[in-house]
């Protein structure tokens, strides 16, 4: 009988402890990654490169980049300026815009990426995509995903709170994710990736169902870990249906309809989620979202990041539209604003205010 497997995008490493970044010279030259210790470092202005002056001694064949932001124009430059340097591969040190610079970046001249983030606010630390801002806003670019993640705790640990916060909710917005997916799947026929949702709905569950908090290497631990399966499981469905919906669809639309004001995409697709999860006629579940949120310190109402109900209202009816062709329960129910304004207002009583 043939054995009949499939290979699954991964890292070749995941290095999730305490004190994990003394030890990343090591790692990249025991798994081959660099073993000649020819690294590009994108590092940010912040946090990166005080830690730079920590570990540059055991990188003394690594040349340094300093990046100035999360523009698809500082991605191109970052490239531009890493081409001729003959690296084994680049290295992005700082947060989110960083390493997604450093992804662009790597993609385009060829080399992998190591991802050593400096917090956890969401889920692209391992995914297959790049978020960038360009001239029409904001868009998301293919890549591949990261050889290695290296995620130091202690470092986590001085991340400021609300980065770590917002990396609650984008892990536990999995769960709507999955179940959107599922929705498009009976309603639609949309072929369902088993093996993708479950690592997507499990890093989810095991996130949402922890006792601990962010001073808790144990809870900090399991969101590391959730987050990097759920990069994971995008990389094996192919997108990002495992990890965004309806949720998602909702953090989209308030980053576009009002950019100046926009929350932590996080803090955002948390609310989204929770929200959702209540339009799903799940209130159970959505209740108990909501105080998982609210316990973490994350938002559970528009008001909580200075949104009126009015202009929640707008983005849910518009979230749809930045989306198009994913289908999610707010394409299923397809509800006028005066609609949504009525189950909002049901929502806010069954989790109280």
């Amino acid at each position: 009988m043939p054995l009949l497997t499939r290979l699954i995008p991964s890292p070749v490493v995941v290095d999730i402890r305490p004190g994990a970044l003394d030890d990343l010279a090591c790692v990249l030259a025991d798994e081959r990654i660099a073993q000649s210790g020819r690294l590009a470092v994108a590092v940010s202005g912040g946090s990166g490169s005080r830690l730079r002056e920590r570990i540059a001694p055991s990188l003394p064949g690594a040349s340094w980049y300093e990046v100035g932001g999360g523009t698809l124009d500082d991605a191109i430059r970052l490239a531009g300026e890493m081409k001729s340097g003959h690296y084994d591969a680049v290295v992005g040190l700082g947060g989110g815009k960083i390493i997604d610079c450093a992804k662009f970046a790597a993609a385009r001249i060829g080399l992998p990426l190591v991802a050593v983030p400096t917090n956890l606010a969401h889920d692209g630390l391992c995914s297959p995509v790049a978020t960038l801002d360009n001239d029409a806003g904001r868009g998301s670019y293919g890549v591949p995903n990261p050889i290695a993640v290296v995620i130091d705790l202690d470092v986590i640990r001085e991340a400021p709170a609300r980065f770590v916060r917002a990396g609650i909710g984008d892990a536990i917005s999995n769960i709507n994710a999955v179940a959107d997916w599922e929705l498009s799947n009976r309603v639609n026929g949309e072929k369902i990736d088993g093996l993708a949702a479950a690592m997507a709905r499990q890093a989810g569950e095991a996130v949402l169902r922890h006792p601990g908090g962010i001073g808790d290497n144990g809870f900090l631990q399991v969101l590391a870990e959730a987050l990097v399966l759920s990069g994971i499981s995008m990389s094996i469905s192919g997108d990002s249906r495992p990890s965004s919906g309806s949720c998602h669809e909702i953090n989209h639309a308030f980053d576009l309809l009002f950019p100046k004001r926009a929350a932590a995409h996080g803090e955002q697709c948390g609310l989204g989620a929770a929200f959702a999860t209540y339009l799903r006629g799940a209130h159970e579940e959505a209740v108990h979202t909501a105080e998982v949120l609210r316990r973490h310190g994350l938002p559970v109402l528009p008001e909580e990041i200075g949104f009126t109900v009015d202009e929640f209202v707008r983005a849910v009816e518009f979230a749809p539209e930045t989306r198009p062709g994913r289908y999610t329960i707010l394409e299923h129910l397809d509800l006028k604003p005066n609609q949504i304004k009525d189950i909002y207002a049901d929502y806010v009583k069954a989790i109280g205010s």
